[in-house]
């Protein structure tokens, strides 16, 4: 795969699209872009056309590795178009490629954008081996883990999935389509694969059944956790409440392994790559217990966002706090200091929601609906 990229001129700097469900193939797709230094952008096929074309024209991929079913929907782009199974893979040669430097960009990921489109975060090789040299401390990431690999491609809890396996000799099961959308299904899965590490939003795990998982490691993020699920969760196992957005590479912060009966769950304390600061409109630190904006710096902070300096300026601000140089990015989140060191969230400063863990902005809502013909007559 990786070889055949090259033919259409991957490498670094170029982005290799990726319109895939859930499969083993997905993953060696994913492996080959990256081998051909290029990075890959993952895209739902179940977004609407009219994302997945706002995709293509802003990211600009020099091709899309899809499957026969899913080509229809790239109808009308101008973009080389590469079948899964195309017959050329297995003709290419097998040698290894020179590795990529560490800024290289390993991969995209698109998320809602306030001013009414999608934007592109753009995450270098070098963000995504700190994510796991911060963590393997406080995880048991060694060999014989069992992982799934339940979300979205182009959902950033995936590349914790994918990696926190492919990285450290675990196996990963690959939860297709129809499973995922089943909790039963799905429970029936984690106990046939003696699955030893779960990832989940609180909203899907709320569905799931405890019984049998009790070895189960259950990493819980993206969305607020609401008391009653450590409650009925984190008796008899490791729970770890989790924080941190894609432009920081996933995990920034991550709590002390759960207890029931002790109310709200924090989102933890930074991981050693990341720093946290808590501040007032004029970037001042407040006091322990008094709320303000949470700004993270560290080795996870991003480029920023694919071809948009003007609001990568406004999102990753220079860090007083640290060395020349030195970025913080500004997450919207507003947080408060425990007496214990550890943060609580409190809510969000703008407009956006959480839906099943996707950043939803509501501009981003508003600005498709004002598109549509006679909605200002409706209002």
């Amino acid at each position: 795969m990786a070889h055949l990229l090259i033919d259409y001129g991957a490498g670094a700097g170029a982005c290799v699209a990726l319109l895939l469900p859930r499969c083993a193939e997905a993953i060696i797709a994913i492996l080959g872009v990256l081998k051909s230094g290029a990075a890959y952008l993952p895209i739902d096929p179940a977004h609407p056309v009219e994302r997945i074309g706002f995709m293509l024209a802003d990211a600009a991929p020099l091709a899309v590795i899809t499957t026969t079913g899913l080509a229809d929907r790239l109808d009308g782009h101008d973009v080389a178009v590469i079948d899964i199974n195309d017959p050329r893979i297995n003709t290419q040669p097998n040698t290894n490629l020179p590795g990529p430097a560490p800024d290289d960009i390993a991969y995209l990921i698109y998320t809602s954008g306030t001013t009414g489109v999608p934007k592109g975060v753009a995450v270098s090789h070098h963000n995504v081996i700190q994510l796991f040299d911060s963590l393997e401390a406080s995880f048991d990431l060694g060999p014989g883990q069992v992982w799934t690999q339940f979300h979205s491609l182009a959902f950033d809890f995936s590349v914790w999935e994918i990696f926190g396996a492919l990285l450290h000799g675990g196996r990963l099961v690959v939860v297709p389509d129809e499973v995922a959308a089943s909790p039963d299904e799905f429970h029936e899965v984690l106990v046939a694969e003696q699955v030893s590490v779960l990832s989940q939003t609180p909203s899907a795990v709320g569905m799931l059944s405890t019984e049998g998982l009790e070895s189960t490691t259950l990493v819980i993020g993206a969305e607020p956790c609401p008391a009653d699920l450590v409650d009925r969760w984190a008796p008899g196992r490791v729970m770890i409440n989790a924080y941190g957005p894609t432009e920081t590479t996933m995990w920034a912060s991550k709590s002390a392994p759960l207890a029931p009966g002790s109310g709200t769950p924090p989102i933890g304390s930074p991981v050693p790559a990341a720093a946290f600061f808590v501040l007032d409109s004029w970037l001042r630190p407040v006091p322990p217990g008094v709320a303000g904006e949470l700004y993270i710096a560290g080795r996870g902070v991003t480029y920023g966002y694919w071809r948009r300096p003007g609001l990568t300026g406004s999102r990753f601000v220079a860090c007083p706090f640290g060395g020349f140089g030195a970025r913080m990015y500004r997450t919207g989140d507003v947080v408060r200091w425990r007496a214990d060191g550890q943060l609580e969230y409190l809510g969000r400063a703008d407009e956006q929601v959480k839906i099943r863990g996707y950043r939803i902005e509501l501009g981003e809502i508003q600005a498709a609906l004002s598109a549509l013909e006679g909605w200002g007559r409706r209002r």
